[in-house]
């Protein structure tokens, strides 16, 4: 939870120059205090992690749907990993294309970083990468590693938002970021229309 000192009159407000204070850290996250705010941190290197925008060669949009314990809930998600969490140095493409094929089953001859920035910025220092995989060819059947139980969906794109909305619908948990990644498949940054 983020402290806000507008919310209590008392508190300075958070400065540049307040030390962090680390007050748990775990394996893959770590929780800080920074004058009146708290919040986490990845622990891997960079802290970044990868959303997948995968079309398949037949306009196929690649979703993947598990069970996710902080809501309690299943989800649908673009495949999605952390950067960095297997090799610190390997880049943001290398981990998508792992990350792709270990989730879905289908790999992809190039990646494309589209943007980065954060996911939460009042609450943790995370940050995503939205990375277009191309060529895409399937390779396996995808399911995630051992820790995960993976469902792969791949939807028909002039469907993709409708079923999305179903799932809603159904009591699943969406992350709003699928839409922006739907949008992304067709649209460059600056709004103009991709050249596929």
């Amino acid at each position: 939870m983020t402290h806000d000192s507008s919310s209590d009159p008392r508190a300075a407000p958070a400065t540049r120059s307040d030390p962090p204070r680390t007050v748990y850290e775990g394996r893959y996250q770590r929780m800080v205090v920074r004058g009146t705010w708290e919040y986490s941190e990845r622990t891997h290197a960079g802290g970044l992690t990868a959303i997948i925008i995968a079309v398949t060669p037949d306009d196929h949009v690649l979703f993947v749907e598990q069970f996710r314990v902080p809501l309690q809930a299943r989800t649908i998600e673009m495949p999605a990993g952390l950067v960095g969490d297997v090799d610190a140095g390997e880049s943001i493409e290398q981990s998508s294309i792992r990350e792709l094929e270990e989730e879905t089953g289908w790999t992809a001859e190039r990646a494309e970083v589209l943007m980065v920035g954060p996911t939460s910025s009042g609450a943790s220092s995370e940050k995503i990468a939205f990375v277009r995989a191309t060529g895409l060819r399937k390779v396996g059947e995808g399911g995630g590693d051992a820790s995960e139980d993976i469902t792969v969906h791949e939807v028909p794109r002039p469907q993709a938002a409708a079923r999305l909305a179903r799932k809603l619908d159904e009591g699943y948990e969406l992350d709003p970021k699928l839409w922006a990644g739907l949008w992304m498949i067709d649209h460059n940054l600056d709004g103009s229309a991709r050249a596929c």
